[in-house]
């Protein structure tokens, strides 16, 4: 019959001959895998277990910062470890989220370095730039209020001075000061220490016990700017120009100057109790 393939015995008996070695190889195949995946696994097991894969003493721990205001001693006290150790039983993960926990550390990375075998810390530290006292009423009675200080970075940051101070005892505070609560200047304190910092007059202090009237203490002496606005940047600027002022005005006299509306600087002066333009040429 037409489509119909005649296949002799001793063809079909070469085929089955064929496609049994195939199964054979294929079990041989699987068989080697087994064998060198086990051995692999048994060599790496081995090598972990060796006396060399351990962390012995805080000088295997390498630790890099960015400003290197942390001693290495000051970052290695943070970290909680026991000497002798496996390094294969030490979380990485775990010891740079206790690290970012710590007032002083902002990001934190930790990998474990095989040769030699130690640990690798790269930290990124928090730089405060000024310190900040939060004024607080006890209980129902507004009469008496709790102190408490700390350190602000440039974020807005609040960092507990104690403890601040604890891993870094010889740390160089900043001399800028802040007073006020720091929950309702938290928002405008990024842009509020951008236009400060780079005011070419000193400020030493600013207050934010009213925030209705932001007050700055500076070389020229107390400056009112009222409630923050948009009008900061312009009211740095406007300070600017008025560093001659003491050239002009004996500073003894100056009761405080008022740069509430930056266009019309005011000087309030002791003796005359009166206010007056402050006359110092915009282009100085």
């Amino acid at each position: 019959m037409p489509g119909i393939v005649y296949i002799s015995r001793k063809e079909l008996a070469q085929r089955r001959q064929k496609l049994r070695r195939q199964r054979q190889m294929k079990i041989l195949q699987a068989i080697w895998r087994t064998v060198a995946i086990t051995g692999l696994a048994g060599g790496l097991l081995w090598v972990t277990i060796q006396p060399i894969w351990i962390l012995k003493t805080p000088k295997q721990i390498s630790i890099t910062s960015g400003n290197q205001s942390l001693s290495q001693e000051a970052v290695q006290s943070l970290l909680v470890l026991s000497y002798p150790q496996s390094l294969w039983r030490i979380q990485p993960a775990a010891i740079a989220e206790s690290l970012k926990k710590q007032p002083a550390i902002v990001q934190a990375t930790v990998s474990r370095r095989l040769f030699p075998p130690g640990l690798m810390i790269e930290i990124q530290e928090r730089v405060p730039v000024a310190i900040a006292q939060r004024t607080r009423s006890q209980g129902n009675n507004t009469n008496k209020t709790e102190i408490s200080t700390g350190l602000l970075d440039a974020q807005g940051v609040w960092m507990p001075l104690e403890k601040y101070t604890m891993i870094n005892p010889e740390v160089k505070l900043p001399s800028l000061k802040v007073i006020g609560v720091p929950e309702q200047y938290r928002q405008y304190w990024s842009t509020l220490y951008s236009s400060i910092s780079r005011s070419s007059v000193k400020i030493t202090e600013i207050d934010y016990q009213d925030p209705t009237n932001l007050k700055l203490k500076t070389e020229l002496g107390i400056v009112y700017l009222g409630a923050l606005s948009p009008h900061l940047p312009q009211q740095i600027s406007v300070l600017a120009k008025l560093r001659h002022l003491p050239t002009k005005i004996n500073p003894t006299q100056i009761n405080y100057i008022d740069l509430k509306n930056p266009d019309s600087p005011l000087v309030h002066i002791n003796q005359t109790k009166e206010m007056v333009n402050s006359q110092t040429p915009s282009q100085n």
